[in-house]
């Protein structure tokens, strides 16, 4: 059985999944496109060394700053990972928000055609004179539904699509679709659900424990390390607001500001995807404790 625990960021999701992990037993495996890298810890709301020793997770930390990583290969390593845990367990627990590495997990992706080296280079070439703004705009024309999809201006991605775009004349989000599927009956689909004022409420005070906790102090570390700051994991919200703190662009408190502004931007798209997928059973979030969330779900699962 596959269960699948999803959301928009900050509603929750981490403790309620190692309590579902905990009770029965399995590990998880992180479905978001951050957590993968090593180093970007606070930025991406990681588990911490104490929940990790809770539960067994993988897909956390697994690749290093300068490799790419795509859907593609994040269904690659999660089907790996999901047949070693199904030969000892009969659940294989999925937990996390990024919208198109949940949906390979429903879904296989379409085959895409390779990286084309010259599209690459000259993509490349044009974000280093013009900026990085002229390429999302012209994704924004042809593939307004990937732009929708994608966490802000994502170099990589947006290079991606385009390069997919100039080989086939076809929009990137094609090869994801996003319409009518059935949900394979081997899978249970939770997520939580919470007023849009509460969500926004916890991610401004998420961001602020962001801050409290070292993000400043953990890009800077990075970037000590030897790392460009135009790197794509680099290019997530939170690390580049702090990236132009650093560099004086902009002050701490509009940097802050900033960070919440997109975040709350990037889960209002999370949830239009999301609400798409009929198949959801929603747990109210913001009614019931963590606990009782984790008995409608083990009930639930009980009774499939």
């Amino acid at each position: 059985m596959q269960i699948i625990l999803l959301g928009p960021t900050a509603s929750g999701k981490t403790e309620l999944s190692l309590q579902v992990a905990e009770e029965l037993g399995i590990a998880i495996i992180s479905a978001d496109s951050r957590q993968c890298y090593k180093y970007l810890d606070i930025g991406t709301a990681k588990p911490t060394p104490e929940e990790l020793n809770r539960v067994k997770h993988y897909n956390i930390s697994n690749l290093e700053l300068e490799e790419t990583d795509s859907v593609q290969s994040f269904s690659v390593r999660a089907k790996k990972w999901e047949k070693e845990i199904l030969k000892a367990h009969p659940h294989c627990f999925f937990v996390g928000g990024s919208t198109l590495h949940l949906q390979s997990l429903i879904r296989p992706v379409d085959e895409i055609p390779s990286a084309n080296a010259e599209n690459i280079k000259q993509l490349e070439s044009e974000i280093d004179k013009s900026g990085i703004e002229l390429l999302y705009t012209r994704l924004k024309s042809v593939d307004p539904a990937y732009t929708k999809a994608m966490d802000g201006m994502n170099r990589q991605r947006i290079i991606r699509a385009l390069d997919v775009w100039m080989q086939t004349g076809k929009p990137f989000s094609s090869y994801h679709s996003n319409k009518e599927f059935s949900l394979p009956k081997n899978t249970l689909v939770f997520g939580l659900e919470r007023t849009r004022q509460d969500l926004y409420d916890r991610i401004n005070q998420r961001v602020d424990t962001m801050i409290e906790g070292g993000l400043i102090a953990e890009t800077q570390q990075i970037l000590e390390m030897g790392y460009s700051k135009d790197i794509q994991p680099l290019n997530a919200v939170g690390y580049r607001e702090i990236i132009s703190f650093l560099d004086q662009k902009t002050d701490l408190e509009s940097a802050v500001s900033k960070i919440k502004t997109q975040t709350r931007r990037y889960a209002k798209r999370q949830l239009t995807w999301f609400r798409r997928w009929d198949f959801i059973e929603w747990l109210p979030a913001e009614e019931k404790k963590t606990a009782e969330l984790k008995e409608i779900m083990l009930s639930r699962l009980a009774a499939k």
